[in-house]
């Protein structure tokens, strides 16, 4: 684990992404006790108070539990673990893993498919028109990461028409971890060949069309697929 140095906020994620690292890529089994709270602090080279803010990260994502008395247990990620793992799986040792990226862009376009016809179905004509709205701004966007903020809007209003309260979530739990990793996940390059499907998008469901909604965010998703797929070659 290398050392940690600096502010205890900036200590203590260096340690966080540390132990992370290690308890994904299997280093320590599930079921296994982490060394002591001492060693581990001896061997990041930061304070207990830094470590334990580190560990408290790891127990609320589920990846450890910790017993007053007792040894710290690695869980399971597999069976113990949400959306925020799903970030440090595909970024593991700043690089990109091409397999999680593609199980997240499979689940992100068969996701995206099912809102697009919930809220071709649901949509108010406010969110009808903020999704053309959204479109249209899309097309004018100066840069492709005006786009993707753009992009990502679009979508959480597409989930908001849906009027399904997981979907909202969803969208919510992963703007953080989302924008932060952006640079690396350019689903907007070249977003003027994009536009089209978004107004495609936009218009389906305005019509209530949940078909061809599901068709057009379907085809979208794909070209963003691509995109990324075509940034990791």
């Amino acid at each position: 684990m290398p050392p940690a140095t600096g502010h205890l906020g900036r200590a203590s994620d260096q340690v966080f992404s540390a132990l992370l690292e290690a308890l994904l890529s299997g280093r320590y089994a599930p079921g296994e006790k982490l060394p002591t709270q001492r060693a581990l602090a001896a061997e990041a080279e930061v304070t207990m108070g830094t470590l334990r803010e580190a560990l408290q990260r790891l127990e609320q994502m589920g990846l450890i539990e910790v017993r007053h008395g007792d040894a710290m247990r690695v869980r399971d990620w597999r069976r113990h673990g949400g959306l925020d793992v799903i970030a440090h799986l595909a970024l593991a040792s700043g690089g990109l893993d091409a397999g999680v990226l593609g199980d997240v862009f499979e689940a992100r376009g068969l996701m995206l498919r099912e809102l697009a016809a919930l809220a071709a179905d649901r949509r108010s004509a406010d969110q009808a028109a903020r999704l053309r709205e959204l479109a249209a701004a899309i097309s004018s966007a100066p840069d492709h990461h005006a786009a993707q903020r753009l992009d990502f809007a679009f979508f959480s209003e597409l989930a908001e028409a849906a009027g399904n309260l997981v979907f909202v979530l969803i969208m919510n739990s992963i703007r953080s971890v989302y924008f932060e990793h952006a640079e690396r996940l350019p689903v907007t390059a070249a977003h003027e060949e994009l536009v089209p499907l978004y107004m495609d998008a936009a218009q389906a469901v305005a019509q209530r069309r949940p078909g061809a909604a599901r068709r057009a965010v379907g085809r979208l998703a794909d070209r963003q697929r691509e995109r990324v797929e075509a940034a990791l070659t």
